[in-house]
């Protein structure tokens, strides 16, 4: 015998359901206004805010308060066309795009789903000497022009040859020698001046040492620029963009890279492309043995802070107290992430690397500069993928695998 409940009942239920809705949202608030005074949240007016927090992720990335409180992040996808420029084949944390469960392989749907089905041109660069002077042309320089807003993305050179978006689809068709490969996004950000295509790979790294089980599917990702600032990249990687930060972290965990200018013959040098990506089984399993390697090698702390000083040679005693400060904090953040990192995966030279690459792309100091200044993640996205810090990292990968063989 079914019973059906009394309105006394339901009304109760709803003042309760109510009540704990605003608990929550005067908690939320009270978090957000503590977070504004210690300094964690720098106003910037409009609803806009800097996260100033070394310890989190967000540090350095601009929230922005919506109507109902909540801080979220600038998911920082292009919106020209009126809605975010996204395809995927899985939801993304910010519940926006075209979402295909299990992706597509048609390139034109991810072109139009994924809002980039469109060209760029190159423009001469015209000027004025006076208001009323007559039209010049800069010689030898070009605007790149996004045809379907008009909309001016850069300044380059002559012998700068714009890469099509349906160019980077076809790139990585070539590389792995198919054309049933499933996409599993594609998206632009910064107004269609980067887009960023990535399919997955069928082998899956794990890195299963001593119970770590830590699982690595990697993705090759190409990144496009049409302003002019980067190359052509490819990246293996554990990231699945969807957004400007985890474009960021494609490249900031990249496997292996290779990247191109935009010039004539860019399409034409796949063979170079997988030679230096390394697209193998020979190349993951090689991958996944050094990594497992590292994982079975314990490291104590005191040897870890050799490392350190191996990578980060100490000041002199007749340095100056600002230098020895400098490397002092350092070396207190690299112990700190090599402590986070041994907390997840144990005192092990697999952690060290883990915190060694995270500092490197994450943490160390950056000064933007140019078009830049004042926007540190861009700077640090454009750092990883030029490959400012892969010297550093590399010479920390070797440090550590000398452990290995002691």
């Amino acid at each position: 015998m079914s019973s059906t409940a009394q309105p006394g009942d339901v009304n109760a239920a709803f003042a309760a359901e109510r009540a704990d809705q605003i608990q929550a949202a005067n908690a939320r608030q009270a978090d957000f206004d503590a977070r504004v005074a210690n300094g964690k949240l720098i106003p910037l007016g409009n609803g806009r805010f800097r996260v100033n927090d070394p310890g989190s992720w967000d540090n350095g990335e601009v929230l922005i308060q919506q109507q109902d409180g909540q801080i979220l992040p600038q998911h920082g996808l292009d919106t020209s066309r009126g809605q975010v420029a996204l395809y995927s084949s899985v939801p993304a944390w910010h519940q926006l795009g075209n979402i295909v469960p299990g992706g597509i392989s048609d390139i034109e749907d991810v072109l139009k789903l994924g809002g980039i089905d469109f060209d760029v041109v190159r423009r001469p660069v015209e000027f004025r000497n006076s208001l009323t002077g007559p039209h010049r042309v800069l010689s030898e320089q070009f605007v790149t022009v996004r045809q379907d807003t008009g909309a001016g993305l850069g300044v380059v050179g002559s012998k700068y040859e714009v890469l099509q978006n349906r160019d980077g689809f076809a790139f990585l068709q070539d590389l792995v020698d198919r054309r049933d490969v499933i996409w599993e996004s594609a998206g632009a950000v910064r107004d269609g001046r980067k887009v960023f295509i990535s399919m997955r790979l069928p082998h899956t790294v794990t890195i299963d040492a001593a119970g770590v089980a830590d699982q690595i599917i990697p993705f090759i990702v190409a990144l496009n620029s049409h302003d002019g600032s980067s190359l052509f990249h490819v990246v293996v990687t554990p990231w699945r963009p969807v957004c400007r930060n985890t474009e960021r972290f494609a490249l900031r965990d990249a496997i292996t890279r290779w990247g191109v200018r935009h010039t004539r013959n860019a399409r034409d040098r796949i063979e170079e492309a997988r030679r230096t990506l390394g697209l193998s089984v020979t190349y993951f399993d090689q991958f996944a043995a050094e990594e497992e390697a590292l994982a079975r090698t314990d490291l104590a702390l005191g040897e870890y802070r050799r490392v350190v000083d191996d990578l980060w040679q100490p000041p002199a005693d007749d340095a100056s107290t600002r230098t020895k400060n400098s490397h002092g904090r350092r070396t207190d953040e690299l112990i700190d992430l090599y402590t986070a990192n041994a907390a997840q995966l144990g005192t092990t030279a697999y952690a060290a690397e883990r915190a060694l690459t995270e500092y490197a792309d994450w943490k160390q100091t950056i000064r933007p500069t140019g078009s830049l200044r004042g926007n540190n993640l861009a700077a640090r996205a454009t750092a990883v993928l030029e490959g400012s810090n892969d010297d550093l990292k590399s010479r920390a990968h070797r440090r550590l695998l000398t452990l290995v063989r002691r």
